[in-house]
Parts: structure tokens; sequence; C-alpha cells
């Protein structure tokens, strides 16, 4: 048995039972020093579930229903700078990546990462360590090079991406007209796209903006 010091203890984040269940499959098969002690599945859970069983690692995804994996990392680490999180999710965009890390996670995984990049990403983490996967570290160069929309220029792209004209987002957001004009035109030359169209679809890839369920 592994002495229970060489334990590395899991809490496993996720809002679909059936991820959940497989990765304690994965994580239980053949790994003796890896536990799974606790599974949540929406933020505000995964937050009072750390707290009570303090683990070695959480693995959390992003898209939860109550409070996103971003603000769960966020509180999480609020409480202790030391605490360590693996993401593993389906957000892909250099946006979502920069945002985990920000908020303070050692690690980004996809959910379509194998077994093996899994367990050790979990014992990097464990061990202190940063882990991100070249194709990963390569999106977040991207996004460190690209231009920063600050957040209203956010506010007036996730309205643009469902298709409301500049008099709508102006109302929407009780600015002039003008003012969405010239934000439009900054978030044009900032995404280095043609048009609204392709601005929205270029937002989407990176994560800037997500749809709503």
């Amino acid at each position: 048995m592994t002495p229970a010091t060489d334990l590395i203890r899991l809490l496993i984040i996720d809002d679909h039972p059936v991820v959940r269940d497989g990765l304690v499959a994965i994580l239980h098969q053949g790994e003796p020093d890896l536990e799974v002690v606790g599974e949540a599945g929406d933020g505000k859970e995964a937050v009072a579930l750390w707290r009570q069983l303090r683990p070695t690692v959480t693995i959390m995804d992003l898209q939860l229903p109550g409070q996103t994996g971003v603000e769960a990392i966020t509180a999480i680490r609020r409480e202790d700078p030391e605490a360590r999180v693996l993401v593993l999710t389906t957000f892909d965009g250099d946006a979502d990546i920069q945002r985990a890390l920000e908020a303070g996670a050692r690690g980004y995984l996809l959910k379509s990462v194998r077994r093996a990049i899994l367990i050790e990403a979990v014992r990097a983490v464990a061990a202190g360590q940063r882990y991100l996967p070249p194709a990963t570290a390569a999106r977040l160069v991207e996004a460190m090079e690209s231009e920063r929309l600050t957040p209203r220029e956010l506010d007036v792209l996730a309205l643009l991406a469902k298709g409301m004209r500049n008099r709508e987002i102006a109302e929407a957001l009780h600015l002039a007209e003008p003012t969405i004009k010239i934000h439009v035109n900054n978030l044009l030359r900032k995404l280095e796209v043609k048009d609204r169209t392709e601005a929205a679809v270029v937002a989407l890839r990176r994560g800037l903006i997500h749809l709503e369920p």
C-alpha cells in the first residue's frame, strides 16, 4: 500500500455525473498513489467541499452551474494561495486558458486528452509544478501577443454576437450609439477581422465569449 503521506488526494468537479464516474475509474485504475476523496457538480459546492476535504489536487471543469470554474478557482485560491487546481474542460480558447491561469490554475487540459497525460498532469500539479501541453501553451502565447479587450468592449462583443445592431446595443448598455460605433471599430481592429460576423466567430473560437446553453 502507498503510505498515507504519499497519497495524492483528488477532488473532482464536473456537472456531468458520467464524466465524474469516468474520471474516478481512470484515476483509480492501477494508480495506488491516487485517491479520489470527493466529487461536486457545481462551483459553490466545489468550494465548500474543497474547504472540508483540503485535497492535494482539485480537477476542475470551467462550465459549471451556479458559479463558473474560474470563479470557484478564484474563491479557493483566495483562501489558500497554495491550493493546486488542474483544469479539465472542453473550452480550448486562448482567453479561456488565460482566465483560468490568472485565477490560479496550475494546469490546463482538454477532455480529449489521453489517460496517461491526465495522470502525468495530476502528479505534476501535486508536486507543485505547472502543466500545459504544447498546444495549450501555444494558444496562451497567442493570447499574450494579441491586444487585450476592455470589459466594455467584451460587453459590446457579447451583444454583437447575438446579432444586435448598434442602436440595440446602445440601449442595452445605456450608452450613446456613436460610442458603440467606436467600440465596434476598436473590436474589428483588435480582433483583426473585417466585419461583425467574423468578429463573433473569432470571439467564440478564442473563448472571449460563450453561447448561453
